[in-house]
């Protein structure tokens, strides 16, 4: 009988493509993954494993068994939600979440669901969202919370279970006091102003970037950081010009100028879970109370910016 953990690891470098990746996601270390793939290597009696300069890569007969251990560890995975699909949802569930989600509908979601479901325990973690949707296949959380610019559009994932949750219009923001005051609302007029925006490899500062330079200049980036609490701050002191989502208008009204971008472009915010998992109990009531966190404004509780 082969062990489900071993093929997890097969599965693992597979994603990954060395053993130094898979001990980083799993916790061990690369001798640690090496010794378990060997042993992996002795049960089914077939080289899985050929070296390639300092690495190694997977055989054609390793593929192949691969794509079966990804069938039976969804189909494992499946079973125990249909035995729990009628139970009140209970035990530990792993989330991760960027920032601004973190800090507006994520405390209200889970206010609402402490309500319904007290035996629901959330764990949260912050985590930018392409870094998410890997660790979500690597079972190291059960529900992650992600995002999709206009331009930059991800690669679907058939294992991943997606679920739209809202699309936030995305403005502008200047300050109304210090020399920036005086800046025009308008994004080619900003070639010379200091930017806040979000960590450089991120795909929102990546979409950042690529307005500015569609307006004909590179923006000045003088602060980078995830927090949306900072960009506010800064534009609001008169330190900074920045572009925030509506839904940072859940914080309140900010002391400063917004103005709406050409095109009035918008993120798609959604949840996404394994497909073998988006049936859980618990995955389906967080979900439930993200959708009706979202639905604020629809309720007169919230406004945009």
């Amino acid at each position: 009988m082969l062990e489900i953990r071993r093929l997890r690891l097969l599965l693992e470098l597979e994603r990954r493509g060395t053993m130094a990746a898979v001990a980083r996601a799993v916790g061990a270390s690369p001798s640690a993954v090496s010794q378990q793939l060997a042993l992996l290597e002795e049960e089914v009696g077939v080289l899985l494993l050929e070296p390639v300069g300092r690495g190694v890569k997977l055989t054609a007969r390793a593929r192949a068994l691969a794509e079966h251990a990804r069938v039976i560890l969804e189909q494992l995975e499946q079973a125990e939600v249909e035995l729990a699909a009628e139970d009140e949802p209970v035990g530990t569930l792993k989330v991760a979440s960027f920032q601004s989600v973190l800090s507006t509908l994520l405390p209200d979601a889970l206010e609402h669901l402490a309500g319904i479901h007290p035996q629901l325990r959330v764990e949260v973690s912050h985590r930018d969202p392409e870094e998410a949707l890997d660790r979500l296949l690597s079972h190291d959380f059960d529900l992650v919370l992600g995002e999709e610019l206009p331009g930059f559009l991800q690669a679907k994932d058939a294992q991943i279970h997606e679920e739209d949750l809202v699309m936030d219009e995305i403005r502008l923001m200047l300050p109304r006091r210090g020399p920036l005051a005086k800046l025009p609302g308008e994004l080619e007029a900003l070639a010379e102003a200091p930017w806040v925006m979000d960590p450089p490899k991120t795909v929102s500062a990546r979409w950042a970037t690529a307005m500015c330079r569609s307006a004909g200049f590179e923006p000045d980036v003088r602060f980078d950081s995830p927090g949306p609490g900072l960009h506010l701050r800064l534009v609001e002191v008169g330190q900074a010009v920045a572009f925030v989502p509506d839904l940072l208008g859940r914080l309140g009204k900010p002391r400063a100028r917004v103005f709406t971008l050409p095109e009035r472009p918008k993120r798609r915010l959604f949840t996404g879970a394994r497909r073998a998992a988006a049936a859980r109990p618990g995955i389906v009531a967080l979900r439930a109370s993200l959708r009706w966190a979202a639905d604020a404004p629809a309720r007169g509780e919230s406004s945009p910016l």
